[in-house]
C-alpha cells in the first residue's frame, strides 16, 4: 500500500559489506600497476624450439595403433584431391549371386549391376536348348528371338537414333553378314532380315550347297523379300570398309568347314576389310575362331569365351525359368528391363 501511495518514491541503495568485497575483488584484477609489465618482448621462437613436433605426433601415432582409432585431421593423412568431374563418394556394384549352375564354373561374367553369371560347359548349354525346344521353344522361335536381339545390338553398335533416323538417308549403314550352312548361319540370316527392315544395307554372304537346312532355307526365303543383297562368292563382297561384320561362320561341332577354300577366303576378307565384327554364339575354342570379335552375343547363358571373343554380352532368348530348374540350374533372370546386356569378366 506504501508503494501505491507514493509511486515516485526512490528506494534507497544498500551499501555492505558486499559491495565492498566486489570492488576489492576489482582491485585485485585490474588494479595491478601497468609499470610492473616487464619491457621484454616474449621469445616465440624461443619456446617454439622447445617444442619436439615429431615426437609428439609419434607418440600419437602410436596410441591409435595400439586403440585401433584413427583422429581426424593428422599431419600423416594426406586429403585427397578431387578433380571437378570425380565422386567424392565411392561406390561399386553389389556382387550378389542369383544364378547357380550344377557344375563348377570355367569362367564368371559380373553385370552392370553387380549380378554374377556363371558360364555353362556346352553339353549343359545344348542340354538347356533341348528341353527347352521340348516344352515348345521350337528352333524357329529361337532363331526370331536371336535375330531381333542381335539386330537391336547391332543397331546400337551402328550409332542408334543417331545414325539411323529419316533425315539422314544419306548415311545409310552397310553391314556384312557371314554365315555358314549350319544353324548358327540361320541366326545370322535372321538377324539380317531385321537389320535390313530397319533400312540397313545388308550383304548376306552364304556358300552354295547342294543340300541346305531346313531352318536355313526358311530364313532366305524370307530375306529374299527385303532389300537384303545375297551373294555367294567372296569377289562379290565389298570392296571397301563397311560399318560393321557380323559373323555366324563359326559352328560349335562342324570343326571341318574351317578347311573349307570358301571360308579361308571369307576370312581373308574379314581381315582385310578391318570393320568392328561381332560375333553371334561363338564357339568356346579359340582355335575354331578364324576372326577374331570385337563384341560376341551369347544366348540364354554364356559360353566361357576367350579374349578372342571380344567383350561378352547376353541376350534373352525366352527360355523359361522352369527349364532352367529342369537342367539342374537354379535362374533368376539378369536382363531386368532389357533383352541385351553387358557382362564383364570377373
Amino acid at each position: 500500500s506504501s508503494s501505491s501511495r507514493h509511486p515516485n518514491q526512490v528506494t534507497p541503495k544498500k551499501s555492505g559489506l558486499k559491495n565492498g568485497q566486489m570492488k576489492s575483488k576489482d582491485d585485485e584484477c585490474f588494479g595491478d600497476d601497468i609499470d610492473e609489465i616487464p619491457d621484454t618482448d616474449f621469445d616465440f621462437e624461443g619456446n617454439l624450439a622447445l617444442f619436439d613436433k615429431a615426437a609428439v605426433f609419434e607418440e600419437i601415432e602410436t596410441y591409435e595403433k595400439r586403440s585401433g582409432t584413427r583422429s581426424r585431421g593428422t599431419p600423416s593423412e594426406k586429403p585427397a584431391r578431387y578433380r571437378h568431374d570425380e565422386n567424392i563418394l565411392e561406390s561399386e556394384p553389389i556382387v550378389y549371386r542369383r544364378i547357380v549352375v550344377p557344375q563348377n564354373p570355367n569362367k564368371e561374367f559380373c553385370t552392370d549391376s553387380g549380378l554374377v553369371v556363371p558360364s555353362v560347359s556346352y553339353e549343359l548349354h545344348k542340354k538347356l536348348l533341348a528341353v527347352a525346344e521340348k516344352h515348345g521353344l521350337t528352333l524357329e522361335r529361337r532363331l526370331e528371338m536371336t535375330g531381333v536381339c542381335a539386330s537391336q545390338m547391332a543397331l546400337s553398335l551402328l550409332g542408334g537414333p543417331n545414325r539411323l533416323n529419316p533425315k539422314n538417308v544419306h548415311q545409310r549403314p552397310t553391314v556384312a553378314l557371314l554365315c555358314g550352312p549350319h544353324v548358327k548361319g540361320a541366326q545370322g540370316i535372321s538377324c539380317g532380315r531385321h537389320l535390313s527392315n530397319h533400312d540397313v544395307h545388308v550383304i548376306l554372304f552364304l556358300p552354295n550347297f547342294v543340300k541346305m537346312l531346313e531352318s536355313i532355307t526358311n530364313e532366305l526365303n524370307l530375306f529374299s523379300k527385303t532389300q537384303g543383297q545375297q551373294v555367294s562368292s567372296v569377289k562379290d563382297l565389298p570392296d571397301t570398309p563397311v560399318d560393321l561384320v557380323i559373323n555366324c561362320l563359326d559352328c560349335h561341332e562342324n570343326a571341318f568347314l574351317r578347311d573349307q577354300p570358301w571360308y579361308k577366303a571369307v576370312v581373308d576378307w574379314a581381315n582385310q576389310n578391318r570393320a568392328p565384327v561381332l560375333s553371334i554364339d561363338p564357339p568356346i575354342s579359340e582355335l575354331e575362331l578364324g576372326i577374331d570379335a570385337k563384341w560376341s552375343l551369347a544366348l540364354g547363358l554364356p559360353l566361357p569365351l576367350g579374349e578372342r571373343a571380344g567383350r561378352v554380352y547376353l541376350c534373352d532368348i525366352g527360355i523359361p525359368q522352369r527349364v532352367f530348374q529342369e537342367v539342374g540350374i537354379n535362374y533368376h533372370s539378369p536382363f531386368g528391363c532389357k533383352f541385351v546386356i553387358p557382362l564383364h569378366s570377373t
